[in-house]
């Protein structure tokens, strides 16, 4: 049998190695499967989790291709990608968790049989049902240590969605990279222009907001102050002076009957 010389094996490694495409290079950041159930099961920003049950199998499939994304995967997308990435992660494995404990009237009855417990220790976020970049992971994980953290985008809170009512509504479509920005805005307006979360009485000079306000201000108040970054959303200028009051939250399912 003829020698190969360790040089020549060393090259042969390398060559199959950048002929095989990595996961990262054909990762869909579309998010196509997701996109097609969005438009199939959710309607004015309610869910039918009838539906996406009934289509266990395609949504599966979404959840592993997320799942087979590795550390450095994730590494080498761009910022956009990233972001794209996350915020499809959190709606989705959202949706799983609903569909494993369901049916329910409300995210918070997942955990103890109190559901105000369970609110309050934040259960449902905190419970690890999921893979992403090589490890078991909860949704606080996403929200708090990378979507919060590692990126300085407000816009996320009207992005992502927790099953609930009082949530900014889940969108018929996937996140992408290529749109991100125009969908980040609308979600934005979208969020302040329901009357139902935030509104501004202006002969009491007192402006409603939405939880999400109170709960996150730090996110929102960067550059500069809350009624700035709120004021795109109202058609009254909204007085710099104004009392601010928080709605209540409703945590009921954000269920399409």
């Amino acid at each position: 049998m003829k020698h190969i010389s360790t040089k020549t094996l060393t090259l042969l490694f390398f060559l199959i190695f950048m002929a095989t495409p990595s996961f990262a290079a054909s990762f869909d950041h579309k998010h196509s499967e997701f996109d097609v159930l969005l438009k199939k099961y959710v309607s004015g920003g309610l869910v039918s989790y009838k539906g996406f049950q009934s289509d266990e199998v395609a949504l599966t499939k979404y959840l592993d291709s997320l799942s087979k994304v590795s550390e450095s995967d994730y590494n080498t997308f761009s910022e956009k990608e990233k972001l794209a990435f996350l915020i499809n992660a959190y709606n989705a494995f959202t949706i799983k968790l609903i569909l494993d404990n369901y049916p329910i009237s409300s995210i918070t009855d997942i955990g103890s049989p109190i559901s105000t417990l369970n609110l309050v220790r934040g259960t449902p976020w905190k419970k690890e049902f999921f893979t992403l970049l090589g490890k078991k992971r909860h949704l606080d994980w996403i929200e708090h240590e990378k979507l919060r953290k590692d990126f300085s985008e407000p816009r996320i809170h009207f992005a992502i969605v927790c099953a609930s009512i009082g949530c900014p509504q889940l969108v018929a479509k996937a996140y992408t990279p290529k749109d991100l920005d125009t969908q980040l805005n609308e979600g934005k307006l979208n969020f302040l222009k329901d009357p139902k979360k935030n509104y501004y009485d202006k002969a009491k000079n007192t402006l409603y907001l939405s939880q999400i306000f109170n709960w996150f201000q730090g996110d929102f108040t960067k550059k500069g102050s809350l009624i700035e970054f709120v004021q795109v959303g109202f058609s009254d200028k909204i007085d710099p002076n104004a009392n601010i009051k928080y709605l209540e939250y409703s945590w009921s399912l954000n269920e399409r009957k």
